[in-house]
């Protein structure tokens, strides 16, 4: 863990019976080491969370912004991320850019949205990490929450390693995604599985990875639905999912797994109560 990291007493009361009720006996096996309740106003913790900014992978339609409230605040105890169909300028718009440039050759977007993430702030390695959430819905929404190796600016993605805790698309209204992303035998590889739910949509739900030195098990509430075997990437020192991650939680628009936006949906609220992250016990 980064120095910073320490351990959180519990936010709320109820949040602890929902979470033992969860867990069960498996609650035995972990200690909270870094959780953020949301229980403040305003703009997410800075000095837990950053941002990405701008139109960043995907051929997604949102623009993310950065530290603006109408995609981003903290209200009634929880996170809101929201996606818009609106018009917003692009502040590093250049009229001398190229046109083709991701970031400074477009003046508007036509959608916005948020894209946070704990990079620079927080890593993990192993453990134990815990969203509950209540997700958007409509086709052409598509909030995630993940994470990628904090080499990533050094290697690059894939290499860097990605951890896909959840994924739900709009077109696909019953899905749950879970998918580890690497490098290996000379190209992306990928893995992953899903759980078939009754409109996930409709209520808060716990959305969970526990990260062992040889698996990652992933969860929707109490289900573990998909086991990916570390070993997959590597048995070597290069194997990412050996090496610290950071967290990531956004909601895209469109792009290449979203697809067809449909504008009607819009605006949209993707709801995030809490993030918690353990280790095992010794």
């Amino acid at each position: 863990m980064r120095k910073h990291t320490r351990v959180w007493a519990w936010g709320r009361a109820v949040g602890l019976a929902c979470w033992l009720g969860t867990l069960g006996l498996q609650a035995a096996q972990w200690e909270l080491v870094w959780a953020d309740e949301f229980n403040g106003t305003g703009l997410p913790d800075p000095a837990k969370w950053d941002y990405e900014e701008g139109w960043i992978r995907n051929n997604e339609l949102q623009y993310y912004t950065r530290g603006r409230l109408e995609n981003c605040r903290q209200e009634n105890g929880v996170l809101v991320i929201e996606g818009r169909k609106e018009k917003f300028r692009n502040p590093h718009f250049r009229p001398d850019a190229d046109p083709k440039s991701r970031k400074s050759g477009r003046e508007y977007a036509e959608y916005t949205a948020a894209s946070i993430n704990t990079l620079g702030k927080a890593s993990f390695l192993y453990g134990r990490v815990e969203v509950r959430a209540k997700l958007p819905q409509g086709r052409g929404v598509w909030p995630a929450i993940w994470m990628m190796g904090t080499n990533r600016v050094t290697v690059g993605w894939p290499r860097c390693g990605e951890i896909d805790i959840m994924e739900f698309v709009g077109k696909a209204p019953t899905n749950v995604h879970a998918t580890v992303h690497w490098f290996g035998e000379g190209r992306h590889q990928s893995l992953g599985g899903k759980i078939v739910t009754n409109a996930p949509y409709d209520g808060f739900h716990i959305y969970a990875v526990e990260w062992f030195p040889d698996r990652m098990d992933f969860y929707f509430d109490h289900i573990k639905y998909f086991t990916y075997p570390t070993d997959k990437a590597g048995a070597g020192p290069d194997n990412p999912f050996r090496k610290p991650h950071y967290l990531l939680i956004n909601l895209a628009l469109g792009g290449s797994w979203g697809g067809t936006m449909d504008d009607a949906v819009l605006p949209q609220k993707y709801l995030i109560d809490y993030v918690r992250v353990y280790r095992q016990k010794p």
